[in-house]
């Protein structure tokens, strides 16, 4: 349960962090260049990612092997991508406005498969 309850602090820490950046992309592109912005969401994500990992041991459910959890791992690689597009690798605001819309979308998919522990969100 400490695992669970870490796993869900980590996304919401994450998540907050990410919805900060975009924000402070249209308001104070500066204050993404301070320190603490740079390094806190990199160990952010990695508390998340390994607990992701340790839920995914414990739980005995694995990408590849059970199709909700190849999904996230999927929606994640396109949130990854997206995001950071949209928040460093972006030409324009227009480029980067689109990935982070992009990037909302794939978030939104991941919590709801996460969910829903279906690919299809219960869909089809």
């Amino acid at each position: 349960m400490i695992l669970k309850h870490s796993h869900l602090t980590m996304v919401g820490l994450s998540i907050a962090l990410f919805l900060l950046r975009a924000f402070l992309l249209y308001t104070w592109p500066r204050a993404l260049n301070t320190r603490w912005l740079k390094v806190v969401p990199h160990v952010i994500d990695t508390l998340l990612l390994l607990s992701a990992i340790g839920l995914m041991l414990v739980i005995e459910q694995y990408p590849l092997t059970h199709h909700w959890l190849t999904a996230k791992v999927l929606g994640l690689v396109a949130y990854i991508g997206f995001g950071t597009v949209a928040l460093k690798r972006g030409r324009n605001l227009k480029t980067r406005s689109l990935a982070l819309m992009a990037a909302l979308l794939s978030l939104g998919y991941i919590l709801g498969v996460a969910m829903t522990h279906s690919a299809t969100l219960g869909l089809a």
